[in-house]
């Protein structure tokens, strides 16, 4: 039943009331003015959000980067000017102006928050449920850090707003299980149950019980019903959740969206933007508010929110002074924060005989294991695949009753599992490497679309990178997925030849700020002559094998290197001088200047390009392609190779058409 808004003016009686009616007023002037936007939700969650900043969270605005505060996430993104009205006025620095900007080319305030855009902001957030497991991977990696560190350095909790469409997403399921299997106690989500979706009630499409749900779940419960305007029950109802140390906890609130608009509540009009004058006059009568005032501050509503804003800095210099007398190497510290290596080596200089056999996978594995010394943040693991993608390192696992672990065992929730590591990632302390198969990165590609937009310093490694998977068929062999990934800008995807290759492509995953894709292969492949060389990867490509006055170029990456290499020896027999370049990294080749690209593929000379995956992509380099152009089949992997013609006689043959 909706709130009776006739009644609503008693609302101006005290000043948290004016407060919340603030945020609510500033919702409705930025979306009328911009002409978009989601109005009702982020009316409808001012009370939540005001009782979090003004009486929950432990933070300081003048410092939105200290490394204790409390972690907040608004994964209902759609309801941003929530989150925006709330680091305006609490002083963040986003200004008036900003908020007039709402959505405007070039302003801090887009229409779903961004991290690294405006500050306050945790994740960037959106695409429903996302924001929600990011605030799993926070909660675990503020375990991990407390466990590792001790209290008195990392004492924090993470808070998330979820909405009806965040708790549709499968995604949802998977995090909040993972949640509940790792009792993270100091995870906290507020349930907005407004029961209105776009489409219109909620009852079209959904009929679950969230509370059943979620206590299945092992979470802890707090169902406050018609509560969505009672302060001190929220407050309540977070304390207590917050008393919990063994379950996260979901508090549901029964709010009404657009409130305490007159006709617009409780519609899905109000889902999005509410620009009607006269409504919005009507909203602000209702509160004790002039009418025709547009984006109205009181001072006294402003003092409130600055001193709770700066409320947190006694809190956080003696937390400074804390840190600075602990001990801690500052060297290992900053390691730890950045994700990096503690000596600007992480696979401690490993490098691979010529000629061994080695699946580029084992060798991850093998350079992971040298690394969890020398890069305190790295947490590895894998979505049910730990031991078959090479993420199983030697260390701890990471549970409940270890919560110091760097070893996850995810299960099988890959779309959770990419975003949960962009939590990780994005909460700092903690560099997530994540395995699965190559071909089911499709389950990931949100989160990994927003790792590339957030710079989420996550990594990604997907093995069983081709048809040389063998005899699981096509629904486990990739065609298309290496184009699709290298589509993603900020995304930078590495496929190494061989096993010194895999070790440079690590060390440049270590040393980026943004994700890094590794794809590797589950068949052996040998290491080869002159991959040894260090600064090759990062260059994206370079000649591995060079021929004055060549006729033909073979450019191949991952595990057809090898056959180029053959391809080769057996075009030299025939008096046809090819060179061989090893192609690792379209994208970080790309960044190279142009006098060093045209030195790998000088003007005039033809390219082949060999690629056991769609040949999309590969026109701006070759002027021919040994690819796929079609699903693979089930067969063992050396077979399949042959049949679709990645050995170095039809290689050899390409290249004599070519020319």
């Amino acid at each position: 039943m909706s709130p009776n808004v006739t009644d609503t003016a008693l609302m101006n009686t005290t000043l948290e009331a004016r407060q919340i009616n603030t945020i609510r007023a500033l919702a409705m002037d930025a979306v009328m003015r911009a002409n978009s936007g989601h109005t009702g939700t982020a009316m409808a969650l001012a009370p939540a959000a005001h009782v979090l900043f003004s009486r929950i969270l432990r933070y300081d605005a003048s410092a939105p980067d200290w490394a204790d505060r409390d972690r907040f996430v608004l994964s209902a993104g759609h309801a941003s000017m929530l989150v925006y009205a709330m680091t305006h006025l609490l002083g963040y620095g986003v200004t008036l102006d900003d908020i007039r900007d709402f959505r405007q080319l070039g302003s801090i305030t887009p229409g779903h928050p961004e991290r690294g855009l405006t500050p306050g902001v945790e994740v960037t957030t959106g695409p429903l449920g996302q924001g929600f497991a990011n605030a799993v991977g926070m909660a675990l990696a503020e375990r991990g850090l407390r466990a590792r560190l001790g209290a008195d350095l990392v004492d924090h909790r993470t808070f998330v707003i979820v909405s009806d469409g965040d708790l549709m997403e499968g995604i949802s399921h998977e995090a909040a299980s993972l949640a509940g299997h790792q009792q993270l106690g100091r995870l906290a989500a507020v349930y907005d149950d407004n029961r209105i979706t776009i489409d219109g009630s909620t009852d079209l499409a959904l009929s679950d019980d969230a509370a059943r749900r979620f206590e299945a779940y092992g979470w802890h419960v707090a169902d406050l019903g018609e509560a969505a305007e009672d302060l001190d029950a929220i407050e309540q109802a977070l304390r207590s959740a917050m008393l919990v140390d063994d379950r996260p906890s979901l508090v549901i609130l029964r709010t009404h969206i657009g409130y305490p608009m007159p006709t617009a509540i409780d519609t899905s009009a109000a889902h999005g933007a509410i620009t009607d004058a006269d409504e919005i006059a009507a909203a602000k009568r209702a509160m004790g508010m002039v009418p025709d005032a547009e984006f109205a501050v009181d001072d006294d509503v402003a003092q409130a929110y600055l001193a709770a804003g700066t409320r947190g800095t006694a809190e956080r210099l003696e937390w400074e002074a804390r840190l600075a007398a602990s001990g801690h190497d500052p060297d290992w510290l900053d390691a730890l924060w950045s994700a990096r290596s503690t000596n600007g080596d992480p696979a401690a200089g490993r490098t691979f005989e010529a000629g061994t056999q080695m699946a580029t996978r084992v060798a991850a594995n093998r350079v992971l294991d040298a690394s969890v010394d020398n890069v305190p943040a790295l947490i590895c693991g894998g979505a049910d695949l730990t031991g078959n993608t090479g993420t199983n390192i030697a260390a701890e696992v990471l549970s409940a009753d270890n919560p110091g672990g760097r070893k996850l065992f995810y299960g099988v929730r890959e779309h959770a599992m990419g975003a949960v590591a962009n939590g990780m990632a994005l909460h700092g302390g903690a560099l997530p490497v994540v395995g699965t198969f190559l071909v089911f990165s499709d389950y990931m590609r949100p989160a990994v679309r927003l790792a590339a937009l957030s710079g989420a310093k996550t990594v990604f490694v997907w093995t069983h990178d081709s048809i040389g998977v063998g005899e699981d068929g096509p629904t486990h062999q990739p065609i298309e997925h290496l184009a699709s990934l290298r589509a993603i800008p900020g995304l930078s995807v590495i496929r190494p030849a061989d096993a010194n290759e895999t070790a440079q492509a690590w060390q440049i995953a270590v040393d980026r700020d943004g994700p890094t894709a590794l794809v590797l292969t589950r068949q052996n492949v040998p290491v080869l002559d002159g991959t040894e060389r260090a600064g090759q990867v990062e260059r994206g490509a370079y000649v591995l094998i060079d021929t004055p006055a060549p006729a033909v170029i073979l450019a191949g990456t991952g595990s057809e290197v090898q056959c180029c290499t053959e391809a080769a020896a057996l075009l030299a027999a025939e008096g046809i001088a090819s060179t061989v370049v090893s192609m690792p990294s379209w994208d970080l080749f790309e960044d190279q200047d142009e006098r060093y690209r045209s030195m790998v593929f000088p003007a005039g000379v033809p390219v082949l390009g060999v690629e056991a995956a769609a040949a999309f992509g590969w026109d701006r380099y070759a002027d021919a392609t040994v690819s796929m152009n079609r699903f693979g089949a089930s067969a063992p992997g050396g077979d399949l190779m042959a049949h679709f013609g990645f050995t170095a006689a039809s290689i050899a043959d390409a290249a004599r058409k070519l020319l």
